[in-house]
C-alpha cells in the first residue's frame, strides 16, 4: 500500500504543534471542557471518544492528529482527520483554548486538517473528495472560520424532546415483538443498522470496531435500548440504541434520555415499528426516573422523520441546531 504524503505541520507563534499520543488523553479532555464551557455546548467529547480517536488504527494518530501546546506544554488547540477507508468524506474536527482565539490558530489547523484529508484521499486514488466539520448554530466565530476557508451550509439537525409526564400506552406493531437489548444481539443489530442507513445522507456502514466502541461507549445504556425482533424469522426488523449523558444532567439538573440510533429495515418499514421502538424508550426513560426523552433529526430527512417525531409529542428545543458544513477538495 501506498504510504500517506506527510503533512507539514501549522508553524504559529508561542504554540509547538506535534501529533498527539495516548498519554494526552487527560489534558486534550481538559482542553475540550473549556472549550465546550466558554461555547455553552450542550456536549462535547468524553475521554472515551478522545481515547478511540488516538487509539484508532484507521486514523493512526501520528498522521491524523495534532497538537499545539505553550511554552508550559498544556494544550491550547488541537484537530484531528477521521475518514473511513475508501469513504468519501474525511471528517475534520478541532478546536482552540477560549484564550489563545483570534490568534490564526483555528485558521492553521483547519488548514493542516484539509491537507490531511486531501492526501488520505490521493494515497486511496479517490476522486470527488470533500472534508466536512459541524458547528453549532449561532456560534459565530465557529462559522466565520468556516466561511472563511470555503466551508459552505449543507444539512441541519435538530434536537428534540419530549416530557415524560404522561406516556400514550405501548405500541404493539403485528408480527414483531419489541424486546430489550441484549449483548448477544449486537451483531445482528450492527447489521440492521448498517443495512437501514444504507440509504440515508451522510451514513457510512459502522466497522465491527467502530461498533464495539459504541457498545462500549461510557455514555451508552443498554437498559435503555430496544431490538424489533421479526416473530416467524427471528430477524431483528429495528432498533433504538440509547444513551445517557451523565455529565449534561448534572449541568443542566435535568435528567434525558437520548435515542442515539433509530433504524427500520427496508422490509419491515411501514408497519409502525419505529413509533412502537420510541415509546417504548420513553417508557424505559421515565421507569428510570428521566425528565424527558431527547433525539436529533435531520431536517431534511426524506423519510418522514419529523413529523413521526412530532406526532409523538417531540418539539425542538431552542439553540440546538448542528450544521453539517461541506468543502470539496
Amino acid at each position: 500500500m501506498t504510504s500517506m504524503q506527510a503533512v507539514s505541520l501549522p508553524v504559529v507563534p508561542a504554540l509547538a504543534f506535534r501529533p498527539l499520543a495516548m498519554a494526552d488523553a487527560d489534558a486534550l479532555l481538559e482542553l475540550v471542557v473549556r472549550i465546550a464551557e466558554a461555547e455553552d455546548a450542550p456536549w462535547h467529547d468524553q475521554l472515551s471518544d478522545l481515547v478511540e480517536v488516538l487509539g484508532s488504527a484507521v486514523n493512526p494518530a501520528v498522521e491524523n492528529t495534532l497538537v499545539g501546546v505553550d511554552v508550559d506544554g498544556v494544550p491550547r488547540a488541537y484537530g484531528y482527520v477521521s475518514k473511513n477507508p475508501g469513504g468519501p468524506v474525511a471528517f475534520v474536527f478541532g478546536g482552540v483554548d477560549p484564550l489563545w482565539q483570534r490568534r490564526g490558530i483555528g485558521s492553521a489547523v483547519l488548514a493542516w486538517q484539509q491537507e490531511v484529508a486531501r492526501a488520505r484521499f490521493a494515497v486511496e486514488g479517490q476522486a470527488g473528495a470533500a472534508a466536512r466539520c459541524y458547528s453549532r448554530e449561532g456560534n459565530a466565530p465557529h462559522e466565520a472560520l468556516l466561511r472563511a476557508a470555503g466551508f459552505g451550509r449543507i444539512r441541519y439537525f435538530t434536537e428534540m424532546e419530549r416530557p415524560l409526564e404522561e406516556l400514550p400506552g405501548p405500541v404493539a406493531p403485528s408480527g414483531v415483538t419489541v424486546v430489550p437489548f441484549r449483548s448477544e444481539l449486537g451483531e445482528a443489530v450492527r447489521l440492521a443498522h448498517n443495512e437501514a442507513f444504507a440509504d440515508h445522507w451522510g451514513s457510512e456502514s459502522r466497522s465491527p470496531e467502530k461498533w464495539e466502541y459504541f457498545l462500549g461507549h461510557e455514555s451508552f445504556r443498554p437498559d435503555l435500548s430496544s431490538v424489533a425482533i421479526d416473530d416467524a424469522s427471528g430477524e431483528v426488523a429495528g432498533y433504538q440504541m440509547s444513551m445517557f449523558d451523565a455529565d449534561a444532567a448534572a449541568r443542566e439538573g435535568r435528567r434525558c434520555g437520548y435515542t442515539d440510533i433509530l433504524g427500520v429495515r427496508r422490509n419491515w418499514r411501514g408497519r409502525g415499528i419505529a413509533p412502537a421502538l420510541l415509546l417504548d424508550a420513553m417508557a424505559r426513560y421515565k421507569a428510570a426516573g428521566m425528565d424527558a426523552a431527547t433525539l436529533d433529526v435531520d431536517t431534511e430527512n426524506p423519510s418522514g422523520a419529523v413529523g413521526l417525531y412530532q406526532n409523538l409529542g417531540y418539539t425542538a428545543i431552542p439553540g440546538r441546531v448542528t450544521i453539517a458544513w461541506d468543502k470539496s477538495l
